[in-house]
């Protein structure tokens, strides 16, 4: 593709007060709107001075803004070019709502958290945002690293990626038919270890989650995460809420007592990089197998906090020896998780192996919201991983109303797709029409979305 030299283009100009670059913001706050955003952060935030006037008009804004692309406070004048302000009602200029930001105290931010899980209990109920169908509900906890530069940044430090920034502590639930979800959030000085605060997390998102199901589902919940959250606190807090565990454990001498007891003839080949699946004996040959045995985690703590279950372990070879020397045995690498859950050994190290899924999720909100975390204040920043998270879920919601196709794309698919698309007003009436670009390559989902959420009411029925 080049520029046309039929008709070349002369001149740019910045004059069209009806032209909108993200039309797709119209369904979404609309959806937003319907879920009670604004209702519920005017009942539970309690923001002092002038700063927290409106909260429920100011969280929209920078909820919107975020699903729009912003991932800074200066990025919120998107929401005050061209025809947005005939759109939408008070779009607040960046400064105001910084100042609104800055004023958070923990509390606040806690008030926040409470408003992010209300939202998304009201988005589950008006989109197919998650499966209530019988099976497992897997929930994932894991913790990453938000890169930060300069010294003004209230509990930055270096953390165990050896970057400097502030910790986001994240639980999402995922189910077979349905993507990740975010279901709590906690924002940590860039310092601190893993497993703090993860038992009040894990208590929180399996409290959503269990809002999240109805009344009459069967499907069982199970906790996932890795080595740095196998602590008596937090899987306590798991087996208090009635859910199922499987989390790696670190290789002390009691696990690998525990291995040494498991039998040759015990292990089972399984699906694994490299595998072949051989049609005639339906089995597969690969060089990676797992094995069993029963195990009570935390034995050495009273026995009102031991954990009774089994040790899942997957060995490969070790590979990693000199070149020319050959091995007189075979040398093994083992990778142990702990699980209570009643699957057998092949699926649960299947299951297990899965909970990369929130590395996804890490990843994705790296790329949009949380690619800053903006302000130098700590409660400011906390509450801005808060919003983005509610961000994170509005857009999910949104693309599942359009059908399985977007329903499990990142967020920058879905904002390509679906948000920035770019049109122009007309007012007939007292009315607005948009007037989207002739051959959007995703009419139709954008149609579907704006009809389920704008459209008029459905007729009642007798």
């Amino acid at each position: 593709m080049r520029l046309s030299h039929r008709r070349p283009v002369v001149a740019a100009v910045f004059d069209d007060p009806n032209l909108v670059s993200a039309s797709g913001l119209v369904p979404i706050v609309r959806l937003a709107a319907s879920a009670g955003l604004s209702r519920l952060a005017d009942e539970h935030l309690s923001v002092p001075t002038d700063k927290g006037a409106n909260a429920g008009g100011k969280v929209t804004a920078l909820v919107a803004g975020m699903v729009a692309g912003a991932d800074s406070i200066d990025d919120m004048a998107l929401l005050r070019h061209g025809g947005m302000p005939k759109l939408f009602d008070q779009p607040y200029a960046p400064s105001t709502l910084g100042s609104f930001l800055r004023e958070f105290s923990f509390g606040h931010v806690r008030q926040l958290d409470a408003v992010a899980s209300r939202f998304l209990t009201a988005l589950a109920l008006r989109s197919p945002l998650f499966d209530h169908t019988a099976g497992l509900v897997l929930v994932d906890v894991d913790d990453t690293i938000v890169e930060v530069h300069g010294y003004a940044k209230q509990g930055a430090g270096f953390g165990y990626s050896g970057v400097r920034g502030l910790n986001a502590l994240l639980a999402t639930v995922t189910t077979a038919g349905s993507a990740p979800v975010i279901v709590a959030q906690r924002l940590r000085k860039g310092s601190t270890g893993s497993p703090r605060g993860a038992k009040r997390l894990v208590a929180d998102a399996l409290a959503t989650v269990a809002k999240l199901r109805p009344a009459d589902s069967t499907a069982t919940v199970l906790l996932r995460a890795d080595s740095a959250f196998y602590r008596s606190p937090t899987i306590g807090a798991a087996i208090k809420a009635g859910a199922q565990v499987s989390v790696t454990v670190r290789m002390d001498p009691k696990v690998k007592a525990a291995i040494a007891t498991i039998t040759d003839d015990a292990w089972t080949p399984i699906e694994y990089t490299d595998a072949i699946f051989d049609e005639d004996t339906g089995a597969w040959i690969s060089r990676a197998e797992v094995a069993e045995v029963p195990f009570t985690a935390f034995s050495s703590k009273k026995a009102a906090e031991q954990v009774a279950g089994r040790l899942v372990v997957r060995r490969i070879p070790d590979l990693n020896r000199s070149a020319g020397q050959d091995a007189l045995f075979d040398v093994w690498r083992f990778h142990a998780f702990f699980t209570t859950s009643d699957l057998d050994t092949v699926t649960a190290d299947k299951t297990h192996r899965a909970h990369a899924v929130i590395e996804q999720v890490n990843a994705d909100l790296k790329n949009s919201a949380l690619a800053h975390l903006p302000s130098g204040k700590f409660a400011a920043n906390a509450a801005w991983l808060v919003l983005a998270v509610m961000a994170f879920n509005l857009t999910r919601a949104a693309a599942t109303l359009t059908g399985p196709t977007l329903a499990k794309s990142t967020t920058a698919t879905i904002r390509r797709k679906l948000i920035t698309v770019p049109a122009r007003m007309a007012s007939s009436g007292r009315r607005l029409t948009l007037h989207l670009p002739t051959g959007w390559p995703w009419e139709t989902d954008w149609t579907q979305l704006f009809t389920r959420v704008c459209g008029p009411p459905a007729s009642a029925t007798t």
